[in-house]
């Protein structure tokens, strides 16, 4: 329940604004960095903050979201470019051994014939799905995927995510039902992405039952 709190705490953007001004840009950009570049942080928030900043510089003039967009681009590309070569890095580690930390050989090698079946297209799937998120740059440098065609795929998905859920916040985020249940629409924001994941759950078991 603690980091539950946590966790909110940092989509509260209007309450870092008070406190660091214009600073918050970075603070926001370093977010955005660690959730996709740190394979070891996938639980900070990502869509339901780019959904607080964007409703938060419909009413202030400190953000600006034709500066903050571009530069939450940029610290998307960024991570998930550290997170590809640190996975390209432990590729061969991760082949030889069982398990390294969190990922075992299997997972690796059931990505690579995954990403050999939908391409180029599930790094910008994944964008729009926690955990994965920041997953799927590490297991793609980790699998080999060729550099020149992950990039293609990871600066679409980039344009893609940070736009549309940064302009959702600045549209609507400050409508009068959504302001009163920001926790609420934050978790809805939260479940929704997490969706596909749990559709993918459940067709697993239903294959695995039925093989039995």
């Amino acid at each position: 329940m603690e980091f539950i709190t946590q966790i909110i705490g940092l989509l509260q953007v209007d309450a870092l604004i008070q406190q660091y001004g214009t600073l918050t840009y970075v603070i926001l950009f370093m977010i955005i960095f660690i959730e996709t570049g740190l394979v070891v942080m996938p639980l900070l928030p990502g869509d339901s903050l780019l959904f607080a900043a964007g409703a938060v510089a419909a009413t202030t003039d400190v953000l600006d979201p034709w500066l903050l967009i571009p530069l939450l681009i940029v610290a998307a590309l960024l991570g998930d470019n550290l997170n590809y070569f640190v996975g390209k890095y432990f590729s061969a580690q991760i082949k030889k051994h069982e398990r390294i930390l969190f990922f075992k050989r299997e997972y690796l090698l059931e990505t690579e014939a995954f990403y050999a079946k939908h391409g180029g297209k599930t790094v910008i799937m994944a964008r729009f799905i926690p955990i994965i998120r920041t997953i799927a740059p590490f297991v793609a440098g980790a699998g080999s995927m060729a550099y020149g065609r992950y990039i293609l795929f990871c600066i679409a998905g980039a344009i893609l995510w940070v736009p549309s859920l940064t302009l959702l916040g600045y549209f609507f985020g400050n409508l009068p039902f959504v302001k009163h249940n920001f926790e609420l629409v934050i978790f809805g924001i939260i479940a929704v992405s997490l969706m596909p994941m749990f559709v993918h759950f459940i067709k697993n078991k239903l294959s695995a039952g039925k093989s039995v």
